[in-house]
């Protein structure tokens, strides 16, 4: 339902001359001077969480919670390797102790505002007798070199990474760290063509990265690194699914990834500039679609993830 939506949205907002990228990524790039003269002057974006879907109220604290809204919009904005400046925030409350409820989800989201010199700049809360729903609108400046966009993966750019995939549900869908000043580095030290970050599933939103950029992928499966949470979870589970599986589908791991050209790829992963690794895990093709190596021949690659 969320492509045909999105879809069907692009068709009916057109191009808006504020809106240089559309709404193809991440987060939107803002041209703020109605002459169009001057560099655009902000990336935008906003991300809504419900309780039953992004969160149980009842199974985690509300500073986890708060923590979360506005971690995920960080991230988005890391995605196009922008510096956040500001956030509004904005939440509907259950009325049952509300005011303390709303005290407890702050608690949670102003150290992490804080890390980031990101200010709270307003928002809105109302209380209602429906669950806990919390949105965060998050601003950021562009840098020098522009917005990191989706839609400059090129065939024969690497595929890279940061980080580890799989099993987040475990804990670091609550406790990820936005990838910001790893996103501003490599934009500024590396040449990057494309990014985003990695909310829905690797396969998936590598697929989607694909799309917008024109071209396909081949990943090397062996390559990508999985999370210590995801071979838990596949020793938990009865389901059958791999610790491959969980990497390339769970989601909400908040990764980076990237697509570089092949050289400036083995420079990147031979200098391991970040605090967390950089893995280079395939590589873009001219042939639509996802795929992976099996005996030498392309098999396709089933982009999997969580739909929203």
């Amino acid at each position: 339902m969320e492509t045909e939506f999105l879809d069907w949205l692009r068709g009916r907002l057109g191009q808006h001359r504020r809106l240089p990228l559309g709404i193809n990524d991440d987060a939107a790039l803002l041209e703020l001077r109605s002459t169009g003269t001057a560099p655009p002057g902000c990336v935008m974006t906003v991300d809504l969480l419900t309780e039953g879907v992004d969160f149980r109220l009842a199974e985690t604290t509300p500073e986890l919670i708060g923590r979360k809204a506005l971690a995920v919009s960080l991230s988005d904005l890391a995605a196009m390797a922008a510096r956040p400046s500001a956030a509004l925030v904005a939440a509907a409350l259950p009325r049952a102790d509300a005011l303390n409820l709303a005290k407890r989800l702050y608690d949670g989201l102003l150290p992490l505002a804080e890390r980031y010199d990101v200010a709270i700049a307003g928002g809105d809360t109302n209380t209602w007798d429906g669950p806990l729903v919390i949105s965060v609108t998050a601003v950021a400046e562009v840098g020098s070199r522009g917005p990191l966009r989706r839609d400059g993966a090129r065939p024969s750019d690497a595929i890279l990474v940061t980080g580890a995939f799989g099993g987040s549900i475990l804990g670091k869908h609550f406790d990820f760290e936005p990838r910001i000043e790893e996103a501003l580095l490599l934009h500024e030290r590396y040449r990057v063509h494309a990014g985003m970050d990695v909310s829905d599933g690797l396969s998936l939103d590598l697929s989607r990265l694909c799309a917008v950029s024109g071209c396909g992928a081949v990943l090397d499966l062996e390559a990508v690194p999985i999370a210590d949470a995801a071979r838990q979870l596949a020793a938990e589970r009865a389901d059958g699914a791999t610790p491959l599986d969980h990497a390339l589908t769970d989601g909400e791991d908040f990764e980076l990834l990237l697509a570089a050209p092949p050289e400036e790829a083995r420079r990147l992963v031979a200098e391991q500039p970040l605090s967390v690794p950089v893995t280079l895990i395939g590589e873009f093709i001219a042939q639509p679609g996802l795929w992976r190596r099996e005996s030498g021949q392309l098999a396709p690659l089933a982009a999997r993830g969580y739909l929203h």
